[in-house]
């Protein structure tokens, strides 16, 4: 009797984060461990995480790659029933192409799913030791990009969403800086802290910190064009200003979270007064 045929199993889009092997999660390393063929984006994606592969795993670099040889091997592999792993630098539902390589897998017939990873935004932040959002500052993030190559809709111009003087993530736009902040200008002060993260968790992260009036020739004087996140915002002021730093101290205070005020009761705490 002839065993049922193997079902094709599901291809999976892993975020591995933004640079710390360390930091995918434990679902996206299991995943990398028990795949069959990966393809990985070497242009973005740090090589060290492919350590949890398995030796006999086949492994493509899709840097050069149109989409089209990038899907051939993705649906050859997962017709022939091996597990695949397509691996993608930060979170994959951000700026990754995602869409069009799902389109293909659904016109394909083959399932697949979406494991999420850490955003170069979340390490970014974590790197300046700040939160994104503060009481009575700002309880909004927005993550965008500057026109380029890419084109960007005419109501999400970066003058028009800095009017919100929410804190902001600026994706892919560091080679355009004056751009950037000419643009940033037009809604923030020039004294808004702004902070530019180069590759947040990787040996040769950079911080650039400053503000408004100042940080595009900071930015420029330290070489950096590419693979760093811009912030900015006023939480970007909280706390304690980092070593050696002169600003920080004059910064909005905001206001402390209610969620561990003693006065504020939710259903896991009674007022302790």
């Amino acid at each position: 009797m002839k065993k049922p045929a193997k079902k094709i199993q599901p291809v999976f889009f892993i975020g591995c984060g933004p640079g710390d092997p360390e930091l995918i999660t434990v679902k996206g390393k299991r995943l990398l461990e028990e795949a069959d063929v990966i393809v990985y984006a070497g242009s973005l994606v740090k090589e060290k995480v492919l350590q949890y592969a398995k030796k006999e795993a086949e492994i493509y670099n899709s840097a050069s790659m149109t989409l089209e040889e990038i899907m051939k091997i993705v649906v050859d592999a997962a017709r022939a029933r091996k597990k695949v792993v397509r691996l993608h630098s930060g979170d994959p539902t951000l700026y990754s192409a995602l869409r069009e390589q799902a389109d293909i897998l659904d016109k394909e017939k083959i399932p697949y799913e979406v494991v999420p990873g850490v955003s170069s935004a979340f390490a970014s932040a974590a790197a300046l030791k700040r939160e994104l959002t503060m009481p009575e500052i700002t309880q909004t993030v927005i993550f965008t990009r500057l026109e380029g190559r890419t084109p960007v809709p005419e109501q999400e111009r970066l003058s028009l969403l800095a009017r919100h003087q929410a804190t902001m993530c600026v994706f892919l736009s560091t080679g355009m800086i004056d751009e950037v902040i000419g643009e940033l200008k037009q809604g923030y002060s020039e004294d808004t802290p702004v902070a530019v993260v180069y590759r947040a968790t990787w040996e040769d992260e950079k911080i650039i910190r400053g503000r408004l009036r100042d940080i595009a020739n900071k930015v420029k004087k330290a070489g950096i064009k590419r693979q760093a996140m811009i912030i900015v915002g006023r939480t970007l002021g909280q706390g304690p200003a980092p070593a050696g730093s002169k600003q920080g101290a004059k910064d909005e205070g905001g206001q402390k979270s209610k969620l561990y005020d003693r006065n504020f009761e939710h259903g896991y705490r009674k007022k302790k007064v």
